[in-house]
């Protein structure tokens, strides 16, 4: 799948104009006090993107829109979309500083971007954070570097290594045994939901039609999704 960066940030725009996506801002408006001075998402991402302003204001915006997004309701969905808007700029920035450290190919960072960003919001601690926007932008550039130097680190390794030294090349090949593996080691590592974080996060799809693929609701799936990989990157964390 091809991914062009200004089409994303398009379609979230298209998707924000609509009249059911307003209509779901409304309601947003109605639950949260932060957000209700604000007629619709065009005023509320125009608030946020203005320059200058009371800092700690658009951080209790945004802090109000990220605890929606997590919270697995109807509004859930329109909250993050307003997120990744209000974070495009700080996005759009990062995505040009991987290119030039050639973190990957331009499909690719913008893949991996968004992926990083839809987690970072879904997962964020609000008890912890003190300025929201700074912190989820920093962490997913800081984790998309390390990710990068983990795999040059790999390749290195991979290149000192004995081909004699290398297990059979039909084992190494054979996609039903890697992909036996990688089941059971993600089962080892956060137990009866790696199913879902392998088809979310390998496979590509979406949370929505895993649920339907697992019999779950996708608030249900969400959750443990948001769960299994909290679980999956603090383990993760201790080898780092």
């Amino acid at each position: 799948m091809s991914f062009a960066w200004h089409e994303i940030r398009d379609q979230l725009m298209r998707s924000s104009s609509t009249l059911s996506f307003q209509r779901r801002f409304d309601d947003l408006r109605r639950a949260a006090a932060p957000l209700s001075p604000f007629r619709d998402p065009a005023a509320l991402l125009d608030a946020l993107h203005r320059n200058g302003g009371e800092a700690n204001q658009k951080n209790e915006i945004l802090a109000e829109v990220v605890r929606i997004s997590q919270s697995g309701h109807g509004s859930a969905d329109c909250a993050l979309t307003l997120m990744l808007l209000a974070l495009w700029p700080g996005l759009d920035a990062i995505r040009r500083r991987s290119l030039s450290r050639r973190l990957g190919t331009v499909d690719e960072i913008a893949s991996d971007l968004l992926a990083r960003t839809t987690e970072a919001i879904r997962s964020l601690d609000l008890s912890r954070v003190n300025r929201i926007a700074a912190t989820v932008l920093r962490n997913v550039e800081r984790d998309m570097i390390r990710e990068r130097q983990r795999e040059a680190a790999r390749q290195s390794v991979a290149s000192d290594v004995d081909p004699d030294d290398v297990a059979d090349e039909h084992e190494i090949l054979d996609p039903v045994l890697a992909r036996v593996r990688l089941h059971g080691e993600v089962r080892r590592l956060i137990g009866s939901d790696a199913p879902l974080v392998i088809r979310v996060a390998i496979d590509g799809f979406s949370q929505a039609e895993v649920a339907i693929e697992l019999g779950l609701s996708e608030a249900a799936a969400r959750k443990r999704y948001q769960r299994a990989t909290r679980k999956l990157r603090d383990v993760l964390h201790e080898f780092a």
